[in-house]
């Protein structure tokens, strides 16, 4: 039977941070945002997503460009509609655990320069690292997105998703997505899921997938039926593959239903002219393999900036006719790791050991640090437990950890007076503290640029 909704489904519009993230390694300058900002603000978009994920290190890294800058401009432009960031939990926007004093520092300045949904994810579901994030969110008086990485294994199941669902409301969000960073959820499950969420957990549901597999845009419509309250689209220049469905289908799709958005599809397709255009500066950086549907993702589950990173790792070591058997590694690595979800870090700590195990001829024999880490609990808690001669393999005897990671961590270390000399507001000591090599590096060049003027 239908969910019905008077309203309609809503759309948050990833363009600006999932999108050219997928297709284009996260290139999209601020100007090109800036340039089409305001008739986006017209669409009536639930929210755009436009900061966090890997926006804010390729900012510093490589477009030398101040994320905290962009927040501000883009908040100038989208007056009428609330601006939401990717959150990693304890991971902030990096790569490993952060204190929690930098978590508050974090969400404090993010809300100050813009942000107002926070979509706060931990890789491995595991509750505790994402607990902090969560009140710093709510201390501002922002709302809180707690999200469920979705995943398909033996230990993943749907009683265990809405338990993840339950200990995120009782952590105070004010909505739960479904990650689903694979495009794997298939139409069934994601109505299974979306029912069960709104039934036992009762907090609106935003569902957010890639169209890897094909199969997101049916799963979306799916979803609606089970009631569903949001959906993740894109502006079709920059949809499909592995982005998220095209914002204009889907509008046109539920035009008549009880899901109808009521949006104006005139008005989108005029703004997707525009991207259309811009498109044509990041030619560089798009591949025909990220655009395309490909269904081998139902049987190795690998999100498409994993599988790129693969191929680069296996190219740095001409080895890339060893691919197909990464791609077959990868699961079984998985299973020996306790299964869990491939998303930033752990897609990138598996996909790593696969590739060390084949270039190998063995599993195991070298394991990288950071798989190390992931065994001994550095990351959190693991889906299910590790094999034990797997575990024995990679760390011995050393202890494992139970306690939340970043009970371990001491508190941020004083910033060293060279870096001082380079700090221009608050926020640069923010970036410093979780990207120190690339934010020295950045802040050089921003003092360069200065002194030219």
């Amino acid at each position: 039977m239908m969910a019905e909704k008077a309203e309609g489904v809503k759309i948050t519009d990833t363009t600006f941070r999932d999108a050219h993230q997928s297709l284009a390694a996260t290139r999209m300058k601020t100007q090109d945002m800036l340039g089409v900002a305001e008739q986006m603000d017209q669409v009536g978009f639930y929210s755009m997503e436009v900061w966090g994920g890997a926006t804010f290190d390729v900012c510093i890294r490589y477009l030398f460009e101040d994320p905290w800058d962009r927040m501000r401009a883009l908040k100038k432009k989208l007056r009428k509609t609330p601006l939401q960031m990717l959150l990693r939990g304890q991971n902030l926007v990096g790569y490993r655990n952060y204190p929690d004093s930098l978590v508050f520092k974090m969400v404090e300045k993010a809300a100050e320069v813009g942000v107002g949904i926070f979509r706060v994810f931990d890789a491995l579901n595991d509750v505790r690292n994402m607990e902090v994030a969560i009140k710093a969110v709510k201390k501002v008086g922002a709302r809180a997105e707690g999200t469920i990485c979705y995943t398909i294994s033996p230990v993943h199941t749907l009683e265990k998703y809405v338990e993840v669902g339950q200990d995120l409301k009782s952590h105070g969000c004010d909505t739960i997505c479904i990650k689903d960073m694979s495009g794997i959820l298939s139409p069934q499950a994601g109505y299974d899921l979306v029912t069960a969420l709104k039934r036992e957990v009762g907090l609106p549901v935003h569902l957010h997938s890639h169209c890897v597999s094909g199969m997101a845009p049916i799963t979306y419509f799916r979803a609606c039926d089970a009631g569903v309250d949001i959906i993740d689209t894109a502006f079709s220049p920059l949809a499909g593959g592995t982005s998220q469905p095209a914002v204009e289908s889907m509008v046109a799709s539920l035009q008549g239903t009880p899901h109808d958005t009521k949006l104006d599809l005139k008005l989108l397709v005029k703004i997707s002219e525009y991207f259309r255009e811009i498109r044509k500066n990041y030619e560089a950086f798009l591949d025909p393999i990220s655009e395309r549907v490909d269904t081998n993702v139902l049987i190795h589950q690998i999100p498409g900036g994993m599988l790129s990173n693969l191929i680069f790792q296996l190219k740095q070591q001409k080895a890339l006719d060893k691919y197909e058997d990464v791609l077959r590694e990868v699961p079984q690595v998985r299973e020996d790791l306790g299964w869990p979800p491939l998303v930033t870090p752990t897609s990138q700590i598996v996909g790593t050991q696969a590739v060390m195990n084949v270039l190998m001829g063995e599993r195991y024999k070298l394991a990288s640090r950071e798989v190390r880490n992931y065994v001994r609990g550095l990351y959190g808690r693991h889906p299910a437990p590790i094999k034990e001669e797997v575990k024995q393999k990679i760390i011995g005897s050393q202890e494992v950890i139970t306690c939340r990671p970043a009970d371990l961590l001491k508190e941020e270390e004083e910033i060293p007076t060279e870096i001082e000399k380079l700090i221009e507001k608050d926020e640069d000591r923010i970036t410093y503290c979780i990207f120190p090599h690339t934010a020295k590096a950045f802040f050089e060049h921003r003092k360069k640029e200065r002194e030219k003027k």
